[in-house]
């Protein structure tokens, strides 16, 4: 159960960690007003609130976890998000780094491919609520949604073991696609940039560690 207030103490404790996140070496300051703004501790149970504004990952439902708000916001500020920007993101998870985009402004559409966390967080109170325009899919990451394309930006919040061709192609000219890319316990966080000859240029960065992005639709529970 969650108790949806946002008090003194959540928002000095969100303080201290986007003082930490800039001391970590995040720079955009629209990255870190979001991070400001959205009220972390939404996306826990009342029983661990007190570890919401702590940097680290925490497990959810369905062997997922939500991410650290370090990764969160270095992923952020790697896809350069700007206002009115149709974004697509693959792992909705529990939701809070979808709605740190819509803070920002983003248009954003979300895929999620396990069935629990899909039904749990288009309930959950900040997209009731606050961010009522995000619009949720259950399906395949790896698919996209062609339909809606293309997009301005792509953000993948799970390991890939190669970048999705079909997201590439759904990316468009001049737009940017974030993913951890590679197999294993650590993956390259890479930034693709789709010139307007459709080809793509890739530049790299730090070491993270994400579940694996994997391909069709889970109907399972918490356990699969």
């Amino acid at each position: 159960m969650t108790v949806y207030e946002d008090k003194h103490l959540h928002k000095g404790l969100r303080l201290q960690l986007v003082k930490q996140l800039r001391e970590k070496g995040i720079t955009d300051e629209n990255v870190l007003q979001a991070m400001q703004n959205v009220p972390r501790h939404y996306f826990f149970d009342n029983a661990f609130e007190k570890i919401a504004y702590e940097d680290r990952a925490f497990p959810i439902a369905a062997g997922q976890t939500i991410s650290q708000p370090y990764t969160v916001a270095y992923q952020t500020q790697l896809l350069m998000v700007k206002r009115n920007e149709k974004i697509l993101e693959i792992g909705t998870g529990s939701g809070y780094q979808t709605a740190i985009l819509a803070e920002m402004g983003a248009r954003v559409l979300t895929i999620e491919r396990q069935k629990e966390l899909f039904d749990q967080v288009q309930l959950s109170y900040p997209f009731k609520r606050k961010y009522p325009g995000i619009r949720f899919f259950y399906g395949d990451g790896f698919l996209g949604l062609p339909t809606f394309a293309p997009f301005d930006k792509v953000l993948i919040t799970a390991a890939a073991p190669f970048t999705p061709p079909l997201l590439l192609e759904q990316l468009k000219p001049g737009g940017v696609m974030v993913l951890p890319r590679d197999e294993g316990n650590s993956q390259r966080m890479i930034r693709i940039t789709k010139q307007a000859d459709g080809e793509p240029i890739e530049e790299s960065f730090d070491q993270f560690s994400f579940v694996p992005m994997l391909t069709g639709k889970n109907s399972g529970g918490r356990n699969s």
